[in-house]
């Protein structure tokens, strides 16, 4: 069945889908470039663990503005405060080691991931939506993986790699499925 969508909702459809290629494009980048340093947590490697979060609130931001007339924003603003937050404390977390980092990372990980799976939720009308449910739902579980592994002996940051390749992938399908939603609408 095929709707039609609002005006809000199609521009917001519209730049969801170009944030998503954005989001994608950053994560693979920030991936490649996090493996030439995640055994270690030098200046390169504590730079990019802060950016990360950082850059979340940059897209979030995008989304808010974005979405200011296709629904209540709330969840997009508890994101922004998340991810402030989290790159605050991994800032902090990175004197104290890799298992810190990771701790924090994965708290991030649950509550970003819950939020997005939520907001996924509200957005289906919209269209492409699926992957960012299941990328949120992910997001959850391998935050709780983070939290349970940083006791392990001999951790690295390989594990904040294998987190960010799966949601920029989730980035770029919901991007292309937002896009067949909306040459359908």
């Amino acid at each position: 069945m095929t709707t039609t969508a609002s005006p809000g909702v199609a521009g917001t459809a519209s730049t969801l889908r170009r944030l998503y290629f954005v989001r994608f494009a950053f994560a693979i980048v920030w991936a490649l470039a996090m493996f030439t340093t995640a055994a270690n947590l030098g200046p390169l490697a504590i730079a990019l663990l802060v950016l990360y979060p950082l850059f979340d609130v940059a897209a979030a931001v995008v989304d808010l503005r974005a979405s200011r007339t296709t629904g209540r924003p709330v969840l997009l603003y508890a994101n922004i405060a998340i991810s402030l937050l989290t790159a605050v404390g991994v800032a902090i977390a990175t004197t104290s080691g890799i298992p810190a980092v990771l701790r924090v990372w994965g708290a991030w990980a649950v509550v970003a991931g819950l939020l997005q799976l939520i907001v996924g939720v509200t957005r289906r009308r919209m269209g492409g939506q699926w992957p960012m449910i299941i990328s949120g739902a992910i997001s959850v579980l391998a935050g709780t993986s983070f939290i349970a592994s940083a006791a392990q002996d001999g951790i690295t940051l390989t594990n904040a790699i294998g987190y960010a390749i799966p949601g920029g992938v989730f980035f770029l399908i919901s991007a292309l499925r937002l896009g067949r939603a909306a040459r359908e609408a």
